[in-house]
């Protein structure tokens, strides 16, 4: 079972990968929706409430953990994989990959939380891949909310992306991260904001491929996986608050009615 965590529910976009690149694999998921959002939390506290996510969906039966969330991955990666003896993958480290891959100038945009941001650690990881690329960031604050309240089609959403896309622009990005999982639920509005010629980075479509790939080159740990019996594998849905508009936004995210299990964690 892949186990996945996120301080909310736009970890879903995530798993939506997941089922789409690795089909009937279990999947347990857990939004930490009670705690929301981390990006204002600080680093001890994310890292506190990532081992406690870890330890809960290890309960579950997970055997590999995917840290769907860019602050918990830049604060508490190194943590969890000296803590926890089992495959830890992030969402930072496969998105630097693509975006160094993708980019034709070496101008980076990144967008994510203020906690993201000021790790700093898109920069430097895509400094040590590329040492000439210039790297332009920017905290988008009021994403994460607009997303777990549903206002994807509002025309105030549009308003704040535009605002917070247009220091990127004027920069002349060629390439950008959508550095928090929320954010690709507004990935259609992202890109309308930063034009057709600006390379959109999905860190959930990222990171979805590199655990296709380490799995592919590990079979042993593939084969400890239990498969669903049909080529859909079950998923399961916990969160640690909930409310009609969780419920409501999570199907919209996966494209399908689910049920979202509330759990104390």
């Amino acid at each position: 079972m892949i186990g996945v965590f996120d301080s909310g529910i736009g970890g879903l976009t995530v798993v939506k990968a997941l089922m789409e690149s690795l089909p009937g694999y279990n999947i347990v998921y857990f939004g930490d929706t009670a705690r929301t959002p981390y990006g204002t939390k600080s680093l001890d506290t994310v890292i506190d409430y990532s081992i406690q996510n870890t330890e809960f969906l290890l309960n579950k039966g997970a055997k590999i953990i995917v840290i769907a969330c860019n602050t918990a991955s830049s604060a508490a990666t190194q943590v969890l994989s000296e803590k926890f003896d089992v495959p830890i993958f992030e969402v930072v480290t496969p998105a630097v990959e693509a975006a160094t891959s993708a980019t034709k100038k070496g101008q980076i945009g990144v967008i994510g939380t203020r906690a993201t941001i000021n790790s700093g650690i898109y920069e430097r990881l895509i400094k040590e891949k590329m040492d000439k690329a210039l790297v332009y960031s920017a905290p988008c604050p009021l994403l994460v909310p607009l997303v777990e309240e549903g206002w994807l089609k509002k025309p105030e959403t549009k308003m704040i992306v535009k605002k917070y896309i247009a220091p990127l622009k004027t920069r002349q990005i060629d390439t950008l991260i959508l550095g928090c999982t929320h954010y690709p639920v507004l990935k259609e509005i992202i890109s309308a904001k930063t034009g057709k010629r600006v390379e959109i980075i999905d860190s959930s479509i990222e990171v979805s491929k590199a655990l296709a790939d380490y799995l592919a080159e590990n079979p042993k740990v593939e084969k400890s996986l239990i498969k669903a019996e049909s080529e859909k594998g079950d998923v399961k849905f916990f969160v640690s608050d909930i409310t009609p508009q969780f419920e409501k936004t999570a199907s919209l995210i996966l494209k399908q009615k689910i049920r979202l299990e509330h759990v104390k964690n």
